[in-house]
C-alpha cells in the first residue's frame, strides 16, 4: 500500500479524503494539512484523521500527496512535493501559469515520479463509454453551463469549467492548435464569467466552446461530428448515444431507416446507439488509476503534459478575452 496524504481540506477535499479512506486496499492514508485550523480541527474530528501542522511535516511521511488546494498554491505545494520525490496528484487546473507548469515537468522528470492532474471529466462513464466511437471528429461543440456559485469565482470561467472541456478535446483531436478566437462578459466578477471559444486545429476540426458560471440551469454537453457519425456526450446526465450511418449492403431491410444519396452513390441506413452507463465515482476512479500508474510504473491517464496543454489554450482563450474586452471598452 502505499502512504497518501491530502494538502488542502475545503468542499473538493473532503470528497477526495472521504474515497481515499474507500480505497484502503490502496492507500495507506496517513492525514491531511490544511491551514484553516478550525476547519482542520472540524476535518480531523468528522472523519477521525490527523491534521498535520504544515506540508512540509505531512511530505515527509507519505509516498504520495493529493493536492487540492485553491489553484494559486498549486505551484508551491507540488514543487515542495517533488524536491522530496514524492508522486503527486494535482487538481485542474494544475497551476495558474504554464511557466509554473513547465517547471514541474521539469520537477517531475528530475525527480522521476508520477504526476497526476485531476482533470476528472476523462474519468467521466459517459466519456469513457463513448471512447470507442471516436474517428477524427472534425467539429465539436460544448455547453458548460453552471448556476452562480462565489465558491469558484476565484479563477476565471475559463480556468474555473471550460477547462474540463478544453483537456477532453485535446484528449481526442490529435493535433496541433492553428487558431484561437475568443469573446466573453464579467457579469457579477471581475473577469468574464461568461465565455466563447472557437479552436481551430491543424487538422482541419474546429471546436467551439461555451462556459458560464451564471446560467439558470446547469447543464455539461459535447458533440463531436465525424465522417459518418454524431456523438452526444452528457457529462451530467453521464448520457451517451451514437448516430451512425453506414452503407446498405442488398436491399434494405424495410424497418431501416435509409438515405438515398443520390445516382452512382451507396444508399446508407441510420443506426442509433445508446449503451447502458455503468455509473461510476469519477474522482474515485482517477485516484484509483493514479495508484496503478505509481506501483505499475506506467503513464498516469491524465499525465502532466496534458494538465499543461489545456493549461496553455485556456491562457490562450484568456489572452483572446481580454484582448476583446479592452476593444469594446474602448467603443
Amino acid at each position: 500500500m502505499l502512504k497518501i496524504g491530502v494538502l488542502g481540506a475545503g468542499h473538493l477535499g473532503k470528497i477526495h479524503i472521504r474515497l481515499l479512506l474507500e480505497l484502503n486496499d490502496k492507500y495507506e492514508f496517513v492525514g491531511f494539512y490544511d491551514p484553516n485550523e478550525n476547519n482542520s480541527k472540524e476535518v480531523a474530528a468528522t472523519f477521525g484523521i490527523k491534521a498535520f501542522s504544515s506540508v512540509d511535516e505531512l511530505l515527509q511521511v507519505v509516498d504520495c500527496i493529493d493536492i487540492v488546494t485553491p489553484t494559486l498554491s498549486h505551484y508551491e505545494c507540488a514543487v515542495s512535493a517533488l524536491r522530496m520525490s514524492k508522486h503527486v496528484f494535482i487538481e485542474k487546473p494544475i497551476t495558474e501559469t504554464t511557466a509554473e507548469a513547465k517547471i514541474l515537468i521539469d520537477l517531475a522528470h528530475e525527480a522521476g515520479v508520477k504526476v497526476q492532474v485531476g482533470h476528472v471529466e476523462r474519468f467521466n462513464p459517459a466519456f469513457q463509454a463513448a471512447l470507442p466511437y471516436f474517428n477524427n471528429p472534425m467539429f465539436i461543440e460544448t455547453h458548460r453551463l453552471a448556476q452562480f456559485n462565489p465558491r469558484g469565482t476565484d479563477v476565471p470561467v475559463v480556468l474555473d469549467l471550460m477547462i474540463h472541456d478544453l483537456d477532453a478535446i485535446l484528449s481526442v483531436v490529435k493535433s496541433g492548435v492553428r487558431r484561437i478566437s475568443a469573446s466573453g462578459v464579467a457579469v457579477v466578477s471581475d473577469t468574464p464569467d461568461i465565455a466563447n471559444a472557437r479552436i481551430e486545429f491543424d487538422n482541419g476540426c474546429v471546436a467551439n466552446l461555451t462556459a458560464s458560471r451564471i446560467s439558470m440551469k446547469n447543464m455539461r454537453k459535447s458533440r463531436f461530428f465525424q465522417k459518418d457519425a454524431y456523438i452526444s456526450v452528457d457529462f451530467l446526465a453521464k448520457e451517451m448515444e451514437v448516430v451512425r450511418m453506414e452503407d446498405v449492403q442488398g436491399e434494405p431491410d424495410p424497418f431501416d431507416m435509409v438515405f438515398d444519396m443520390g445516382a452512382g452513390k451507396p444508399i446508407k441506413k441510420i443506426l442509433f446507439d445508446k449503451p447502458t452507463i455503468v455509473e461510476t465515482n469519477a474522482i474515485k476512479e482517477e485516484l484509483s488509476t493514479f495508484y496503478d500508474a505509481i506501483v505499475n510504473d506506467t503513464v498516469p491517464i491524465v499525465p502532466i503534459e496534458d494538465g499543461y496543454n489545456a493549461l496553455d489554450v485556456a491562457q490562450r482563450i484568456m489572452e483572446k478575452l481580454k484582448a476583446s474586452t479592452q476593444i469594446s471598452n474602448n467603443i
